[in-house]
């Protein structure tokens, strides 16, 4: 048994609302055995991991799985519940599971939830199901398993994870329903869509002055701005020499605090500097990273960290030195390692507390206090490790919170407005944080910006207190998002709603097979119908809405790319793509796509083709439906509209709303821009698409009616689908029809306006469609076309050279043996061979891989673009001006 390969779903997807990992494992030796064909193999999984005793499995109780390994169950499943419980013992928390077979019986797909802030490139799940394949595998062959070492795995989890402060920000905006999303290992997080996007690391926010984390990181400018507007300091100054240092400890007395200027954390931070020499050293330490330091009169009392958010007192805390207490029996090591087995200690800010350690500033306080590691201080003795109290630095804190007297929350409001901070964590010495402010005893001692939350987290939940600051009560964290998916037209459909959005005096962001456009203007080139591309529209504080073409490799692939969107469109749905990604049925097709409308929120659109079988079938509660039609009596859309839903027909040569019992004219097919004359039905039927979408969002009939009339005005309104050109007396449609339905759709369009006798095809198809579809797609050729010219996409897609076009000249002399059928190797050959079969007046259809270079080679062949689009309809007799064209 062995991993093949594995990726990582990130957003919502097919199988769960949250991240998995996908991990193809290979059976080998054990395809079709099952544990009960090794007789003692559930005992020794159950005494080397007992946990599993509680998985439910299928049966939905604790103990299902254990039914399930006794009466059989197969290696790929055994494992997914390995590696479950595997990340349990490592403290990452995760529950759902679950394999499933593949068109090869030897191997599996090995699904595992993953937390919703692990990094993406995590390795983790796929080395917790590695480390259960090399358990199992030993324990089947009847020899002893690897030591079952978790401590690796555990500390890259501990890596990896967000941060307590992070943690619990996230949280808070989640419940509120909140975008979340973690960049990167990182500690920073986005928090909404588009122009209601912000962003936090850690303690830290868009909102937080850089000027005012400028003045906390500079102790001493701190100390001397609060001094200034008279807020109680600590006397002292700053020392750039250990001459300097010692000259302030004689003018301010014993004893003194000698610490970094720029520090951070509680680190060297040298308290009770009592003498000269100790001052010297002091200063030597606190300087060792280079820099100066400050020296301060040492302020008695207790210390306590208060934190302000939004100028607002939101939790205090009285924390205490890291320390250990004596039992009369174990020495301080062995204190400090019992101290370091309670779970809330980690390295670093990993866990709510910091592990004690013995170092040469903890070893300098013992001497102090007269210990050495080994001595046994007697029961009830405290053994301090640190003066400060920084959790950094492993102290601890008690919640205060409700304690604070006024007139220290009016200080700490102050402090926080002086120094400029959004979030600020204030350190103060005081007698008592319950007493009226002495005036002459106690005081401000620092100013943290982005102050760890640690200490607060188990009796206040500041997370959301920062969420609040940053999204108060009523305040928009989304934009509308139209997500589009379907077998055709999802591009034409995307281009043509964003184009909608836009003149409604929105700025959108728009996600297509082209690139991503954001305002209009193409940002970035490329195939962007995946997360990656999503999240770029969504992560772009300058806009307004976004429309996301979704396709099908990047569902599969990665999932959404957002977790609920307010629109979401099905095309059509037929078969395509078929065998490949494990999708070997269109009915697995129609559950994929599905997964776009069951992410639509609760109350929002679903848009549905009630021409297209397959999308009628469809339902989706608790969202409403809306379905659009080129047939006025099409039942279904009379049942729905006669049961008060929302509808957009085609009748009369009308795009028509029907709502609320009314049938509201909207434009006269004809004046559809790049429908030639509402000939090119399919595009019409993406206009009700997207009009269906830009209603839902609030688009005025007005708006609407003037944004369909000049959709197509430029070439790069809709380059490529349905592009008309022309050169000399030919005309030539390029279009990027690569599958049967979408073939037919611009073939009906070429029979409507040019009459089948005059058109010449020149046809490219994908290499990675499967035989019988692109058999089916010579067949709708061979029935269309009487011309044909076969060339090969650049991208082969793992054919052998000539495949392709072979197979489709094959299938399609078959069905038509009197077609003039060219074959050639490139569309550099393929469109003036195709020009060649052409007579003035003739149309050539031609079917591309990419538009670039085809438009390039158009362009030098003569071929232009120009003119306005037509704004009557076309009859027989009457060429279509969708482009009118020179040359």
């Amino acid at each position: 048994m062995r991993i093949e390969d594995s990726r990582r779903l990130r957003g919502p997807n097919r199988y769960l609302d949250r991240p998995v990992q996908v991990t193809r494992v290979l059976l080998d030796d054990l395809t079709g055995r099952e544990t009960c064909d090794f007789p003692g193999l559930p005992e020794r999984l159950l005494d080397l991991l007992p946990g599993l005793a509680e998985h439910h499995c299928a049966a939905g109780t604790p103990g299902g799985f254990v039914k399930r390994l006794y009466g059989g169950t197969y290696f790929g499943h055994t494992a997914e519940h390995m590696a479950i419980e595997l990340s349990n013992l490592i403290g990452r928390g995760v529950n759902f599971g679950r394999t499933v077979g593949t068109e090869d019986p030897s191997a599996f797909d090995v699904l595992m939830e993953c937390p919703v802030d692990e990094p993406a490139e995590s390795s983790l799940s796929r080395l917790l199901l590695q480390k259960a394949i090399d358990v199992v595998v030993p324990l089947v062959r009847g020899t002893e398993p690897p030591a079952l070492d978790l401590e690796e795995l555990r500390r890259q989890y501990e890596r990896e994870k967000p941060g307590p402060s992070t943690q619990a920000i996230a949280e808070a905006a989640r419940a509120r329903g909140i975008p979340v999303e973690r960049v990167g290992d990182l500690s920073l997080l986005r928090l909404g869509y588009g122009r209601h996007r912000r962003l936090v690391w850690a303690a830290l926010t868009d909102q937080t002055s850089a000027i005012g984390v400028d003045i906390a990181a500079d102790k001493e400018l701190t100390r001397r701005l609060l001094e200034d507007a008279g807020v109680p300091v600590p006397a002292g100054g700053p020392a750039a020499t250990a001459d300097q240092a010692v000259r302030l400890f004689a003018q301010l007395g014993a004893p003194v605090v000698v610490k970094p200027r720029g520090g951070r954390q509680g680190q060297h931070v040298y308290l009770g500097v009592d003498s000269p020499d100790a001052v010297r050293a002091a200063f030597a330490a606190a300087t060792a990273d280079g820099g100066d330091a400050v020296v301060e009169r040492q302020v008695e009392g207790r210390d306590y960290r208060v934190l302000t958010v939004g100028g607002e007192i939101v939790a205090a805390a009285e924390r205490v030195p890291a320390h250990v207490t004596g039992d009369g029996r174990t020495d301080i090591t062995g204190l400090i390692a019992r101290a370091n087995e309670d779970p809330r200690r980690g390295d670093g800010h990993a866990r709510a507390l910091t592990r004690l350690a013995i170092d040469d500033v903890a070893e300098t306080l013992l001497d102090r206090q007269g210990f050495t590691v080994r001595d046994v201080p007697a029961e009830g003795t405290t053994v301090w490790l640190r003066d400060n109290a920084n959790l950094s630095t492993g102290g601890t804190s008690v919640d205060v919170t409700k304690l604070v007297h006024p007139s220290v929350a009016d200080l700490c409001r102050r402090v926080a407005g002086l120094v400029g901070l959004d979030i600020a964590g204030i350190d103060m010495r005081l007698p008592d944080i319950a007493e009226e402010l002495p005036l002459r005893r106690g005081g401000v001692i620092e100013v943290n910006a982005a102050p760890g939350l640690r200490m607060h987290l188990d009796q206040h939940d500041v997370g959301a207190a920062i969420v609040d600051a940053l999204y108060p009560a009523g305040t928009p964290s989304r934009i509308p998002i139209v997500a589009i998916t379907g077998t055709n037209g999802k591009t034409t459909v995307a281009r043509l709603t964003a184009h909608l959005l836009a003149g409604a005096g929105l700025r959108v962001g728009v996600t297509t097979t082209d690139g991503v456009m954001v305002g209009g203007r193409l940002i970035q080139h490329a195939d962007a119908t995946g997360p990656r591309s999503a999240r770029v529209v969504l992560g772009d504080p300058t806009v307004d809405a976004a429309v996301l073409e979704t396709a099908r490799g990047g569902l599969l692939r990665q999932g959404l790319g957002y977790d609920w969107s307010d629109v979401g469109i099905i095309t059509n749905l037929s078969s395509d793509h078929l065998g490949q990604d494990g999708i070997e049925s269109i009915d697995e097709l129609v559950n994929l796509k599905s997964v776009v409308a069951e992410r639509v929120r609760e109350g929002g659109a679903v848009i549905l083709n009630a021409d297209d079988p397959r999308s009628s079938e469809l339902d989706f509660p608790g969202r409403e439906i809306i379905w659009c039609s080129l047939d006025p009596r099409n039942p279904l859309v009379r049942r729905h509209w006669d049961s008060g839903g929302r509808a957009y027909l085609l009748a009369d040569g009308w795009l028509v709303e029907l709502t609320g019992r009314r049938w509201i004219p909207l434009l006269a097919a004809h004046e559809l821009g790049t429908a030639f004359g509402g000939a090119a039905r399919h595009l019409v039927a993406n206009a009700l698409a997207a009009t269906a979408a830009a209603r839902v969002l609030g688009v005025t009939t007005t708006s609407l009616a003037e944004r369909l009339r000049t959709f197509g005005a430029t070439p790069t309104d809709n380059p490529g689908r349905g592009t008309l050109l022309r050169r000399g007396e030919v005309d030539i449609l390029l279009d990027y029809a690569h599958n049967p339905a979408a073939i037919a759709a611009v073939s009906d369009l070429v029979d409507r306006v040019w009459g089948g006798n005059r058109a010449v095809a020149a046809i490219t198809l994908p290499g990675d469609r499967r035989d019988d579809l692109l058999r089916e797609s010579a067949t709708v050729v061979a029935t269309r076309f009487t011309r044909v010219v076969l060339y090969e996409d650049a991208d082969r897609r793992g054919r052998a050279r000539g495949e392709v076009p072979d197979l489709v000249r094959t299938e399609l002399l078959a069905v038509a043996p009197a077609t003039t059928c060219i074959q050639v190797e490139t569309v550099d050959d393929a469109i003036p061979a195709a020009l060649s079969l052409a007579n003035p007046g003739d149309v050539v259809l031609l079917l591309y891989e990419k538009i670039e270079p085809v438009l390039a080679l158009l362009e030098a062949l003569g071929a232009q673009y120009a003119g306005e689009l037509a704004t009557a309809a076309p009859s027989s007799s009457t060429r279509p001006m969708a482009w009118t064209a020179t040359g």
